[in-house]
């Protein structure tokens, strides 16, 4: 799209965004040929008629100077003149509005050819076009694995070498800029009263994490050593934020664990002051019901603290299946004393958004760094098992895999740990997306060491 297009959408993107109807806008720009169905698809998911009106002009600025044009007409076909005027009044008198293009191609037919006849190559059908700034396809054949190329988008930053994002029902929309919300609630240092003890270790998953989600187009929040009420404030203020210009949303809890009494996600987090807040819970505050804005939008969990008290030894595997441990003797648990796990499952029912029931948890994923009802291991001097592995994962593989994918290589290579040379760890999700999420992979900047 032209730049003075581009203004002119800028200018009057409230006006936009408040009246118009872009459901009767899809069939238009469908066959007008500015738009996709999966683009119209991934439209229709953004959330309510506010937010998809946002995100058809957010894209209608990437499909080239046929798009400005065809808006009006669509408006004027719909019977929105007021918002066709509104953008026509930023135009020059003197610069009339290129036409829309309809590009019909003509169909030749194949040469018939004789059980006798040498083969010959298959002749390549080119379309016709008319004689506008319009580039003709390319004559050579396009071999069907290559990917095809997206349109650049005004919000974002290019993709990594190594994928190109589709705009797809298979896959979420993760190019605004910056992607979206992260909350790291980072529990280290318990009261007395809790009778928890200090996570050691945990402030270095902190800032691995920090960094990483930095470096994926974060908008980073860290908060540090809360109580049980103050977990639930700033859940609550998370969900009460606009998230309608965001893609995602991102919540990493670091804390003591147990197990709870659950109908949906198990586990609980504790606050430092000893009291637990359900994993179940902190989920509801983002849910479609609670957060309108992140509606049909990726909401991702990521849980390091122990599921319950009990410590797994494995199981014998053939000579062939075993692999070199890693771990030490620093390895300490995020287990809350199971004489006190009683105490957590009181359901707090004087909290509005702390509801013992939840609505489908759509577009939601919950990682967890150890399976329910087992402890999670963290080293004193180097973090987390988990973590450690999720951040190296993502380092390597954002760039290519889909978060599904990349968290079961955490589980693997988490999975091939030995705490004290006996006890080990598995990691596990609870996995409510409805399409593959590939983050954005910009590079992280690691601390120089002196």
């Amino acid at each position: 799209m032209e730049e003075r297009h581009k203004r002119i959408l800028q200018r009057n993107r409230v006006n936009l965004v408040r009246d118009l109807n872009p459901s009767d806008m899809y069939h238009g720009l469908l066959s007008k040929g500015i738009f996709t169905q999966d683009m119209i698809d991934e439209i229709k998911s953004s959330g309510i008629r506010q937010d998809q009106a946002r995100q058809l002009v957010r894209d209608l600025e990437t499909r080239g100077s046929l798009a400005f044009p065809a808006l009006i007409e669509c408006l004027h076909e719909t019977g929105q003149h007021s918002l066709a005027e509104l953008l026509l009044d930023g135009e020059p008198q003197n610069q009339p509005l290129p036409q829309p293009v309809h590009v019909r191609p003509v169909v030749m037919p194949l040469p018939v050819y004789s059980p006798m006849d040498t083969v010959k190559p298959v002749q390549v059908v080119t379309p016709v076009y008319p004689t506008q700034s319009v580039k003709p396809m390319p004559t050579t054949p396009i071999p069907c694995t290559v990917a095809r190329k997206t349109p650049e988008r005004a919000f974002g930053k290019p993709r990594a070498t190594g994928r190109v994002r589709r705009d797809s029902i298979q896959s979420y929309k993760m190019d605004a800029n910056p992607c979206g919300h992260c909350l790291i609630i980072n529990n280290g240092d318990f009261e007395p009263k809790s009778e928890l003890s200090k996570r050691t270790g945990s402030n270095i998953d902190c800032e691995k994490l920090e960094r990483r989600f930095k470096s994926l187009n974060f908008v980073v929040l860290v908060k540090r050593n809360l109580k049980q009420k103050q977990i639930k404030q700033e859940l609550s203020a998370l969900s009460k934020k606009d998230h309608s210009q965001f893609d995602c949303c991102v919540v990493i809890m670091l804390s003591h664990g147990t197990e709870v009494c659950n109908n949906r996600f198990p586990g609980a987090v504790h606050g430092v002051d000893g009291p637990n807040v359900p994993v179940q819970h902190i989920t509801n505050y983002l849910n479609g019901q609670n957060c309108l804005s992140l509606q049909g939008k990726p909401k991702i969990f990521f849980i390091q603290a122990c599921g319950g008290g009990e410590r797994d030894t494995g199981f014998e595997v053939s000579p062939d299946e075993a692999r070199p441990c890693v771990g030490g003797t620093g390895d300490q648990t995020d287990a809350m004393p199971m004489s006190s796990s009683s105490d957590s499952l009181s359901t707090q029912s004087d909290e509005p958004d702390a509801k013992a029931t939840l609505p489908t948890p759509s577009d939601i994923l919950v990682s967890y760094s150890t399976f329910p009802g087992y402890v999670s291991w963290r080293d004193t001097q180097a973090g987390s098992w988990y973590v450690e592995t999720l951040d190296n994962i993502l380092e390597e593989n954002a760039a290519t895999d889909d978060l599904v994918t990349m968290l079961m290589m955490v589980s693997h290579e988490v999975s091939e740990n030995s705490a004290n040379g006996l006890y080990k760890q598995m990691p596990g999700s609870f996995n409510f997306l409805r399409k593959l999420l590939y983050f954005q992979a910009l590079p992280c900047q690691r601390p120089i060491l002196s």
